[in-house]
């Protein structure tokens, strides 16, 4: 990319797409074009179809995506799928259409195999059944993976599909009903920090393990694929390692300074058992992450603390 490229980036109000013009703008790109859900429904065709033919961007970032947590995903399967087929279908077929010169597609680490070796390798994609709780998410963001390799195959058009690990950072969602375990655990540690509980109940067991990257990272992954010289592929981002959640509640409890007691409802499910990336394939391209777990977390807990006390 130039400069001056013209650039779209989908979902830039989020937490990873505004990772990605924050990067960009760091790193001197100017000539941005932005919608935002209001101005621009792109489960929408004909509104889809309308903005590429006039806005004409030379590269795409499709970050736009309903995500959540393990509750929402399972309670909201239709809207999970509809929602992330359509604005995939929509966002790569126009982009396409209209000559852009490059796509990156943000997907998930969820489109893996429930039991899958460990770590995961992108081409494990596909040997297995999909987690439960998740599984129409998943199948969603397969779907896109998909389309931009049959796009290439097909029209030449230049793709890059990135699946990231559990992702965090400034712009978070903390619901408990809809966020992911991280930002949902620091929410709860807090509230029990201020309230004085004396015990804080995590899902489950706590004994499955995950791997966690800060949003600024995958940003920077994403920036230096697209200017990579990567046609066409898949890529694994994250750390490399991962932790219990147990552990992590420990850790954020340490960082919080929340002192008292944890316990577990065992009724909750657990999730995957362990979902730790290979990150080979991108560490072999020449980059790595550069913001540690506990570097991350007090990161989000200042920006938590400080976006609440701002309201």
């Amino acid at each position: 990319m130039n400069k001056d490229s013209k650039i779209y980036v989908a979902g830039h109000n989020g937490m990873v797409g505004s990772a990605i013009v924050r990067k960009l703008q760091a790193e001197g790109y100017t000539n941005f074009v932005f919608r935002t859900s209001r101005e621009l429904d792109l489960r929408d065709q004909k509104a889809t179809a309308d903005f590429f033919a006039i806005e004409k961007p030379e590269y795409v970032f499709l970050a736009a995506a309903k995500v959540g947590g393990i509750l929402a995903n399972k309670e909201q399967k239709g809207e999970y799928f509809y929602d992330n087929a359509m604005i995939e279908l929509n966002v790569i077929h126009n982009a396409y259409k209209s000559g852009v010169k490059k796509l990156f597609f943000l997907g998930s680490s969820c489109i893996y195999p429930k039991f899958s070796e460990q770590p995961i390798k992108e081409e494990y994609l596909m040997t297995g059944h999909l987690e439960p709780t998740n599984d129409a998410y998943a199948v969603a963001k397969i779907a896109g993976i998909q389309m931009c390799k049959a796009y290439y195959e097909q029209y030449g058009f230049q793709s890059i599909s990135v699946m990231p690990c559990n992702l965090y950072g400034p712009g978070d969602n903390f619901d408990p009903k809809t966020s992911h375990v991280l930002p949902a655990l620091l929410h709860k540690v807090i509230e029990a920090k201020e309230h004085g509980d004396k015990e804080i109940v995590m899902w489950g067991t706590g004994k499955p393990k995950r791997e966690f990257l800060y949003v600024d990272d995958v940003a920077s992954a994403c920036v230096f694929l697209m200017n990579s010289d990567v046609e066409n592929d898949i890529f694994n981002v994250g750390m490399g390692d991962d932790i219990a959640i147990k552990d992590l509640l420990s850790l954020i409890c340490e960082i919080v300074g929340f002192e008292g007691e944890i316990t577990h409802d065992l009724e909750k499910p657990d999730g995957t058992p362990r979902k730790l990336l290979d990150v080979g394939k991108l560490h072999d391209l020449g980059w790595k992450h550069e913001i540690e777990l506990r570097e991350g977390i007090e990161k989000l807990y200042a920006w938590y603390t400080e976006h609440r006390d701002n309201k």
